[in-house]
């Protein structure tokens, strides 16, 4: 079982192999925020929180997600890599 530290590192570098980018999401007074934007050429756009395996977002991540689902934006969850694949088609498409 891969831990979230790994999985990260996977998704980052799955990104990279397409020329994206996977930032870092930092956002002080703004607490539960996704983990990682996903840029993806050309302007397809999508965040990431990832977890450990079996793990679940907290109640203000969420509400996060709610927040920017509702703004149009992709958002999902990820705690096992071989949904990283998925994940990057599903942001490709839109």
């Amino acid at each position: 079982m891969n831990s979230e530290a790994e999985i990260e590192r996977k998704l980052i570098k799955e990104v990279k192999k397409i020329g994206g980018k996977a930032l870092k999401l930092v956002s002080p007074g703004y607490a539960g925020v996704p983990d990682r934007l996903i840029l993806i050429a050309i302007g397809h756009i999508g965040f990431v929180e990832v977890k450990a395996p079996g793990k679940k977002p907290r109640k203000l991540q969420m509400k996060r997600h709610k927040e920017l689902r509702e703004l149009g934006f992709k958002t999902y969850v990820l705690d096992d890599i071989n949904q990283i694949g998925g994940i990057i088609d599903a942001i490709r498409t839109t």
